[in-house]
C-alpha cells in the first residue's frame, strides 16, 4: 500500500493572520531637530523658521521621516509641527517620535486599513509564533477588526491553536 503525506494545513479553509505581514518595509530616516538648535540646545525661532523654509525637503521623497530631538533640549511642540507640515506639503510620510513608535504606528495603521472581505464568516487563526516581538495592543486591534465579521478566531498555530471567539448561531 502506497502512503502519501498530505499537508492538511495548506488545504484547510482556515485563514491565518500574521502581524509580521503588517510591517511596512519602507526606510525610515531620522530628522534630528538638535542640529538646527544653537549649540544643539537653544531654539531661536527666527533662525529655525529660516532653516525650515530654505531646506530642500525633497531629499526625503523616497523615505519616511521620524522627526525627533535626540538630546535633552527643550523644544517647543510647534517646531516639530512646522517640520511635519513642510514634509506633508511634499506628501512625505512623517511621524513625530522615535523610529520604534513610528513602526508601531505604521503597523496599527495597516491593521486598521486591512481589507476584511476575505475573512467574512471564515475561521481565522492569529499566528502566535513570530520572528519579532509585537505590542500586545496589536492583538486587541485585530480582535476589534475581525470579531464582527468572522465565524471564529483562534490564536497560535494550526496544529495547536487556542480558541478565542466563536460566533453564536442565533
Amino acid at each position: 500500500m502506497k502512503y502519501e503525506i498530505e499537508n492538511r494545513v495548506s488545504k484547510s479553509p482556515l485563514k491565518t493572520i500574521d502581524i509580521e505581514d503588517f510591517i511596512v518595509n519602507s526606510k525610515i530616516e531620522i530628522f534630528d531637530i538638535k542640529n538646527w538648535l544653537k549649540d544643539e540646545f537653544i531654539l531661536i525661532e527666527k533662525d529655525f523658521r529660516k532653516k525650515v523654509v530654505s531646506f530642500d525637503w525633497s531629499i526625503y521623497k523616497k523615505v519616511f521621516v521620524s522627526i525627533q530631538c535626540t538630546n535633552n533640549a527643550i523644544v517647543p511642540h510647534w517646531a516639530f509641527l512646522l517640520i511635519s507640515s513642510e514634509l506633508k506639503k511634499l506628501n512625505i510620510k512623517n511621524f513625530i517620535g522615535s523610529i520604534s513608535d513610528f513602526e508601531n504606528h505604521l503597523i496599527n495603521e495597516a491593521i486598521n486599513l486591512m481589507d476584511l472581505s476575505a475573512y467574512h464568516n471564515k475561521s481565522v487563526i492569529i499566528k502566535g509564533c513570530s520572528n519579532k516581538v509585537f505590542k500586545e495592543s496589536f492583538y486587541s486591534i485585530l480582535i476589534d477588526k475581525l470579531q464582527p465579521v468572522v465565524k471564529s478566531i483562534m490564536f497560535g498555530e494550526a496544529c495547536s491553536s487556542v480558541p478565542i471567539y466563536k460566533k453564536r448561531n442565533d
